[in-house]
Order: structure tokens, then C-alpha cells, then sequence
């Protein structure tokens, strides 16, 4: 789909750009919210995002891609959730434990992944990588998992590539004790 021309059709409130743009972006936003909260919240947090989306679309400059615009929405609606539970102190249990958007299979390029998908299932290693913090979880989600650009994700979260950069390599190195805490070893393969 051209960029473009969808952007064009959302200004224009266009039925067939609203239901592109869903059928394109839900499950892959759907899979970022999730493992960032971790929670069940992932239709109400879409459901934000679209609202949102249709509500400022025509604020939306193009200075970045479309996707990295989604993307930001979402994580700052889930960066909203999360600082209004450390006010209230919620503790929220996921109860559902196979949904769509848990059920994902990492591309090729993956590299965290590509490591230990022989060795482990995708169950117990998204197990693992759920004892992550949100940050270190969203920055594997989405570059190792999802394979995005460090510069889209650089847009996503609002910080330099550099400090992506950093902090993704703190991130992997904490999932690799992580792992290695569950007995995965680079040398037991």
C-alpha cells in the first residue's frame, strides 16, 4: 500500500484507509502493547490509538513514516496506563494466556531469538523475556522480534539512535542472564 495515498484517504476520512490502516497495523501494534504491559489491556489500548489516529491524522506532517507515528501513539498510551497504575499501585494479572497477539513467530534476522529458539520453545523464552522491565521488553519486541530500523525506533520511543542502540544492548545482555538463569547456555547447544 502506498504511504501516500493512505495518509491522503485518512485526512479524508475515507472508510477504505481506516479499514487498510487497521487490517495493516492492529496486530502488529497489538503485539508491541502486549509486550510492553503485559496485560490484557490490548483492545482498549488499539481502540485508543485509532481514536487517536482519526482524531489528529491531519497533524500528521509526514516528517516521519505513518507506522513510526502508530507506534508512538501506542507507546505513549501504554507509557500513560503504566504511570497511572504506579499512582494507584495497581498489580493487574494476565489471565489470558493465548490470545492472538502472544502467538507470533520472530522473522529470521532475529538475533536474542535466532540464538535459543532451538534450545527453547517461544513459550518459555517469552516467559523469560516477560521478567524483563517494559523498556527492555518493547526494545527487543521491536527490533528483534519485529526487525525494526534503529531509526524507526529511535522515532517510536523519542531518544537518539545512539541511546536505542545502548540501551538495546543492556536489554539483551540482562535477557541472556535471564536466560542463562533458566539454563541456557551459549556452550549447551
Amino acid at each position: 500500500m502506498n504511504e501516500e495515498r493512505l495518509v491522503k484517504g485518512l485526512k479524508k476520512k475515507q472508510m477504505w484507509a481506516y479499514e487498510t490502516l487497521y487490517n495493516e497495523y492492529a496486530p502488529r501494534l497489538g503485539s508491541v502493547i502486549k509486550s510492553y504491559l503485559g496485560t490484557d489491556d490490548v483492545e482498549d489500548v488499539l481502540q485508543e490509538t485509532f481514536i487517536k489516529v482519526y482524531k489528529n491524522i491531519r497533524k500528521f506532517r509526514g516528517d516521519s513514516k505513518l507506522s513510526t507515528w502508530l507506534y508512538r501513539i501506542a507507546v505513549n498510551i501504554c507509557k500513560d496506563i503504566i504511570a497511572k497504575r504506579a499512582k494507584k499501585k495497581e498489580y493487574l494479572t494476565d489471565f489470558q494466556e493465548n490470545d492472538d497477539y502472544a502467538t507470533f513467530e520472530p522473522p529470521a534476522s532475529t538475533n536474542v531469538f535466532k540464538e535459543v529458539m532451538d534450545e527453547l520453545s517461544l513459550e518459555e523464552l517469552m516467559k523469560v523475556v516477560e521478567k524483563l522491565a517494559e523498556d527492555d521488553r518493547l526494545l527487543i519486541r521491536l527490533r528483534d522480534i519485529d526487525g525494526m530500523s534503529y531509526e524507526d525506533i529511535a522515532g517510536i520511543i523519542d531518544k537518539p539512535v545512539g541511546t536505542v542502540k545502548s540501551r538495546l544492548h543492556y536489554a539483551r545482555k540482562r535477557l541472556k542472564e535471564l536466560l542463562e538463569e533458566v539454563g541456557y547456555s551459549e556452550h549447551s547447544r
